[in-house]
């Protein structure tokens, strides 16, 4: 572990990881985009925020195979699986990949497909599923956390979660992202790591919503702590623990997304709340809004097995089919839970 630490994906959140590894390791950051790399390399300005010489940045997949052994993987989830078909067959069993992408795969099941009964939970897979479906790669992590890219490319402290099967990526990545305002926790349990990191998406394009209709803080409180039922109902039905959206990597990831200006599926909510169209909101953000697919994909999986999942429900009327928002909120107002606590 001695070569340069290779990062694939150029976008805020694979720059700040960057920054993070360049403290203790070389750089190498990929993209495909040959004006983007050249300016990185030529002026290390990027992102708001400037770089040391350790970092440089490569449009060569082949490049980051060859020169990196530890591979951090940060791209939109809809393009992971063309990704590793391209950078898979690059990459030997002996390498090690983390990968930071809070989203989901439908195994090539198509969106917009309107045979729903093609759909079922088997095909929803995790990240570290699709790179282990195509590369030879086994050891693999999943980074989730409270990590909004801007505040760590600021310098302000946070922690993250780094989840593997394997002792040795735990380690190894600790080693790597560590420092003084970064600390970085351990976790065996990839899986529940990944989708707590997933679902919370939805719930911060909701909290995003009530910020831009002027809801206060017990609106959002509430919303994020109903929210948080119904992503552990997601987690369980895929396989995940309810007790991993309890930490870092669930609520600690939750309480950040769904309550700052600098998340871009809170930032999407926001802007969806004070009257703008979701096609003008999509066409005009600079990164992918993942809690977008992810919340489709919730309303197939609550569709698909019956879930008591109001919030998921209400949310997607207003995404997908232009439900008046102050309906909205009248109806999880008014909706009938039994009891507070209902999970446990």
């Amino acid at each position: 572990m001695n070569k340069k630490v290779g990062v694939v994906g150029m976008g805020s959140f694979g720059a700040a990881i960057a920054k993070l590894l360049s403290y203790n390791s070389d750089v190498l950051i990929y993209s495909r985009n040959t004006q983007k790399v050249n300016k990185f390399n030529s002026d290390h300005f990027f992102k708001g925020a400037e770089y040391n010489s350790r970092v440089m940045a490569t449009y060569s997949l082949k490049k980051i195979a060859e020169s990196c052994d530890l591979i951090f993987i940060v791209v939109p989830s809809a393009s992971l699986r063309e990704l590793m078909k391209k950078f898979g067959p690059m990459l030997s069993p002996a390498k090690i990949i983390i990968h930071g992408i809070k989203g989901l795969d439908l195994d090539n099941l198509d969106l917009n497909d309107s045979d729903f009964s093609k759909f079922n939970k088997e095909r929803v897979k995790t990240m570290s599923k699709v790179i282990t479906e195509e590369s030879s790669v086994v050891r693999i992590g999943a980074l989730s956390g409270p990590n909004l890219a801007k505040e760590i490319l600021e310098g302000q402290p946070t922690a993250t979660v780094i989840a593997s099967a394997f002792d040795e990526v735990i380690k190894i990545g600790q080693e790597k992202l560590s420092g003084e305002r970064f600390y970085v926790f351990g976790s065996q349990d990839i899986k529940s790591a990944e989708f707590a990191g997933v679902f919370k998406n939805i719930i911060a394009l909701g909290s995003g919503m009530l910020a831009g209709k002027g809801m206060g803080k017990n609106m959002q409180a509430m919303l994020i702590t109903r929210g948080l039922r119904e992503i552990i109902i997601f987690g369980e039905l895929l396989g995940a623990k309810k007790e991993a959206f309890l930490g870092t990597a669930g609520i600690g990831d939750l309480v950040a997304t769904a309550t700052s200006s600098l998340s871009r599926n809170f930032t999407f909510g926001k802007r969806l709340g004070g009257g703008e169209s979701m096609e003008k909101i999509l066409a005009t953000m600079d990164e992918v809004v993942e809690g977008v697919r992810t919340l489709y994909i919730g309303m197939m999986l609550s569709k698909k097995y019956k879930l008591h999942t109001p919030i998921t429900f209400i949310l997607y009327k207003i995404v997908f089919d232009n439900y008046d928002i102050n309906k909205a909120i009248s109806y999880l107002m008014r909706y009938p839970y039994a009891e507070d606590v209902d999970i446990f």
